[in-house]
């Protein structure tokens, strides 16, 4: 009879079981005793060494395995994660624009009405920097591929924007020659180890010349300097910009015309901020603050107007607007044939929208070529497979010949051949298939590109399917025909079935080869055998319009994607192998 009980704090027993000294529990008590008693030769308790020989295994295997690792992760993951932050950056608006940027967000498109001066004065400090360190012209390439004409404008504003503060120049200058000189603004905005700092950093940059690397000291304003936010502001981009693009010192260069602008204006603000300076400065500044009736005011709006009249334009500022914030949707919607604009996404004009229809003949055609690699290559694989070794040997060196041959070479071999006085033509004409008047059209149009795509991707199909082929045995076909089944039926219900394997690894591997390709269809394509691919290396090469470029790409990998997965739903990604 079973013995249920048990003692507080035991664990529980077993219907089997029985507490108290039995030879079970003996034995029990042994093995347990046993096993705590174990050690390994080192002295440690042998669970303990176990555990350390298994994580030194992983650590091994980790180690082998991690060079593959960095490959893959630094040309294969790192790439395609670059391409996916590309396709939404746009940080160079709000990096050359950041007072504008600023400014415009209490102005409304809506309203129809221009900027108020607000945004007018942040534009001609962000423009006068931005000529300075050579932004200007980035900003309005990338602007351009949002409105046509703004990168023009914005050249010609850098041009002319400096002119809107030599007037004040020549006014202070008049008044105080002293004005003119570097030192009067370094001693009267800096402090003393910073201007030591520069001084020394000069030298090595004079001793160093074009070799020399080594970035300006950090800007150290004076504490009195934070009476003129405008000036204090405007210096530090001055010093900062002529250290880092011309190696120079502020300590030898006369600041911008928008320093001198910005103290007028500070000083038109703060009157009192003069008192902030003491000795020389103090009363240069107080004699300049007397004089500021004299000074003409800047009108930045009618200044900008006097440039280009297009700064009337509200979508000129609208889509500067639109396209500041640091991230954007504005390249994906450019890949569908829409448009950000101020006032919404709105669709392109219809003779623009092409990338749509170039998506859709990507895809047709690469499925188009897909399906004829399946139909030349299946026969060919069948009889690499069954034919003897000499023979399937020679006419597997005929498969391999077109990799021992230049991709470009095979393409420029099709564009001979299928032109309208071309070797085919011609041949057709001698037999008499076709009229001399009446040649067949094979170049320049869908029809050339899957011909000499097929041609080129051919052997990516059949080599999966005889690899399958080869290992499907002889005797399951000739065990299906002694029981009656005919060839075709035989074909059908055993051998067919056993290939799909091959087919499916053939298949993929050719759509995805072929719906990235843009060297063959560019050279026999023509304007309309050209795949997407073929404009995402346009914009990467030409137009320079990176964003969109990864934004196509992206879109043809989340296409890729999706139809690899609706493949392993319907065939099962399983199926799929080389062959074993």
């Amino acid at each position: 009879m079973t013995d249920t009980r048990q003692t507080e704090g035991t664990v529980p027993l077993g219907p089997d079981q029985f507490t108290g000294p039995t030879p079970d529990n003996a034995l029990r008590d042994a093995d347990r005793d046993a096993k705590a008693s174990m050690v390994a030769a080192d002295g440690t308790p042998l669970k303990a060494s176990l555990a350390r020989s298994l994580r030194r295994q992983k650590l091994r295997a980790l180690m082998l395995v991690a060079p593959l690792l960095i490959f893959v992760l630094v040309t294969f993951i790192a790439p395609i994660a670059d391409m996916l932050f590309r396709s939404v950056q746009n940080e160079i608006v709000v990096d050359t624009l950041p007072r504008t940027v600023a400014a415009l967000q209490d102005w409304d498109y809506e309203s129809g009405e221009v900027p108020g001066p607000a945004v007018f004065d942040a534009m001609t400090r962000d423009m006068m920097v931005a000529v300075e360190r050579k932004e200007h012209t980035r900003l309005g390439s990338r602007l351009n591929y949002e409105l046509t004409g703004i990168s023009s404008l914005l050249r010609q504003t850098g041009r002319d924007v400096e002119d809107i503060g030599e007037v004040q120049l020549d006014a202070m200058v008049g008044l105080d020659p002293a004005w003119e000189e570097p030192a009067t603004w370094a001693g009267m905005l800096t402090t003393p180890d910073y201007r030591e700092a520069a001084a020394e950093w000069a030298i090595r940059a004079d001793e160093g010349g074009r070799l020399f690397d080594e970035p300006p000291p950090r800007m150290e304003l004076a504490e009195a300097a934070q009476a003129l936010p405008l000036t204090a502001d405007a210096y530090t981009d001055f010093a900062r910009t002529i250290g880092t693009e011309s190696q120079d010192s502020a300590l030898e260069e006369e600041p911008w015309p928008l320093v001198y602008m910005s103290l007028v204006q500070d000083l038109r603000q703060f009157p009192a901020a003069a008192d902030a300076f003491e000795g020389d400065d103090g009363a240069r500044l107080a004699a300049l603050v007397e004089a500021l009736p004299t000074i003409p005011e800047v009108d930045t709006r009618a200044a900008f107007l006097e440039i280009d009249e297009e700064w009337a334009d509200p979508q000129v500022w609208g889509t500067i607007k639109a396209f500041s914030p640091p991230y954007t949707p504005g390249y994906f919607l450019s890949a569908a044939d829409l448009t950000l604009t101020p006032d919404g996404v709105e669709a392109m004009p219809e003779d623009e929208r092409i990338y749509r229809t170039l998506f859709l003949r990507t895809i047709f055609m690469s499925l188009a070529i897909t399906f004829s690699c399946i139909l030349l290559g299946y026969p060919v694989a069948w009889l690499l497979a069954n034919l003897p070794a000499r023979q399937a040997n020679v006419l597997m060196i005929l498969v391999l010949l077109p990799f021992w041959t230049s991709l470009l070479v095979r393409t420029s071999a099709w564009k001979v051949l299928l032109q309208q006085q071309g070797v085919i033509n011609d041949i057709l004409v001698w037999l008499g298939l076709v009229g001399d008047a009446n040649r067949l059209v094979m170049i320049n149009n869908v029809t050339g590109t899957i011909i000499a795509m097929t041609h080129i991707l051919l052997p990516f199909m059949i080599l999966p399917l005889y690899s399958v082929m080869k290992t499907i045995p002889p005797s399951y076909v000739r065990a299906a025909k002694s029981l009656g089944a005919t060839d075709f039926t035989a074909f059908r219900r055993v051998y067919f079935p056993q290939s799909v394997p091959g087919i499916g690894a053939g298949s993929i591997l050719v759509f995805i080869l072929a719906i990235g390709y843009y060297i063959t269809p560019e050279i026999v394509g023509g304007t309309k055998g050209v795949f997407i691919s073929n404009r995402i290396a346009y914009h990467i090469s030409t137009s320079l319009n990176w964003g969109l470029a990864a934004a196509l790409g992206s879109i043809l990998l989340v296409a890729v994607l999706i139809l690899y997965w609706a493949y392993d739903r319907i065939i099962g990604i399983d199926n799929v192998k080389l062959g074993g």
